[in-house]
């Protein structure tokens, strides 16, 4: 457990520090080990960069590890809350984590910030999902741009092949939707665990459907197993992934396997190719140069810059949650979930958010770009 304590700046200049109840808690549960590790550990070093004081009040975090376990992150999630005293938790890594942590942000009043993809984290809103907020992509934002870029290739059928958790279902939902429109034919559809070692299964029925593109529906380094055994079978059509494996743990263990593979991202994948007209640039270099300074060149990740996402949401909205309550009471939860609703044209490493009564990602297209894998490097396409 990494529990980082923070003391107002105050104190530098000889005033008392500020009493327990009015330092802000942040609880976070993240898969720092497991099959999400690869997303998780960047998020966890990212917690150490992230502000310590906001609106005059200290900041406390408490980082806690749940392996991709949905069992262990609600678990994670009641002890945050219950002895940490959480105000909000950012978190968890994964979709089917998430979703399992929705009851509880209900049942405490305790706003969450999803670092995990799935639309259905946030959508169809209900009373749980109100206090539910989520900074990544949603897979249904992502599942367009995959489709557009196909059928601008001549793509005309595809093979689809994703984990068979909440992930995997939700992109196989909106991958359909959005290859019908495109007029594009889903000519298989298997599933795989994270943790499988062999999907040799799956992808002899992917290739005996002869598809023109095969679409993986993974995240993290999992993601790279059906793309090494289509390869090793000959396979070779087109490769697309998602979003759910832009960092450099993928380019490492696919190596020269998932050279060409399509994908859209966040803009922060790609930042120093953007245009300097582009507003999401400067925020996401700004990030990088944090996290390298701190970690190494290179080292940076987009699920890390999930993470930041994440504070600049909340702590946006801790200014105006102030008028209405002190941290550690529900007053100011509560106020601190209606600030966060509350946010437009907020620019983060991955976009700009404009949230709604209906919406809490508040991303549009400017959150995506399409990238490839060019000489194990992730380049901007047009």
């Amino acid at each position: 457990m990494l529990n980082v304590r923070v003391i107002a700046a105050a104190i530098a200049l000889g005033f008392a520090a500020p009493a327990l109840a009015e330092t802000i808690h942040v609880g976070v549960t993240i898969s720092t080990t497991g099959p999400a590790a690869s997303l998780g550990v960047p998020q966890r070093n990212t917690i150490a960069l992230l502000p310590k004081e906001v609106a005059g009040q200290a900041i406390e975090y408490t980082v806690l590890d749940d392996g991709a376990d949905s069992t262990r992150a609600v678990a994670n999630m009641r002890k945050l809350i219950e002895e940490n005293h959480a105000d909000i938790i950012l978190g968890t890594s994964t979709t089917p984590a998430s979703l399992a942590m929705l009851t509880v942000a209900a049942e405490t009043k305790v706003p969450m910030v999803s670092m995990s993809a799935s639309a259905s984290i946030i959508a169809p809103m209900d009373a749980a999902r109100r206090w539910v907020f989520k900074v990544p992509q949603n897979d249904s934002l992502m599942a367009d741009a995959i489709a557009a870029h196909m059928a601008a290739a001549s793509v005309k059928t595809v093979g689809f092949i994703g984990f068979n958790d909440a992930y995997g279902d939700g992109w196989a939902k909106e991958f359909t939707r959005a290859a019908g429109e495109k007029n594009i034919t889903i000519t298989a559809s298997e599933r795989y665990a994270r943790a499988d070692t062999s999907v040799t299964g799956q992808v002899l029925k992917l290739l005996a459907s002869k598809p023109d593109a095969v679409l993986i529906a993974g995240s993290g380094t999992p993601a790279a197993l059906p793309q090494k055994t289509l390869h090793e079978r000959g396979y070779a059509g087109k490769y697309y992934q998602t979003h759910g494996v832009a960092n450099n743990d993928f380019l490492r263990v696919g190596g020269k396997d998932v050279e060409g593979t399509i994908l859209p991202a966040g803009p922060i994948l790609v930042a120093a190719q953007l245009p300097d007209s582009n507003p999401i640039k400067p925020k996401a270099l700004e990030y990088i140069a944090k996290y390298e300074a701190a970690n190494g060149a290179g080292s940076v990740s987009t699920f890390g810059g999930h993470a930041y996402d994440a504070t600049i949401l909340f702590t946006a909205a801790v200014p105006e949650a102030l008028k209405k309550g002190k941290p550690g009471t529900a007053e100011f939860r509560a106020a601190l979930r209606d600030a966060m609703e509350a946010q437009k044209n907020l620019v983060m490493t991955h976009g700009i958010a404009n949230m709604s009564e209906t919406d809490h990602n508040g991303f549009d297209t400017r959150a995506r770009v399409m990238v490839t894998i060019q000489n194990g490097a992730w380049k901007l396409l047009p």
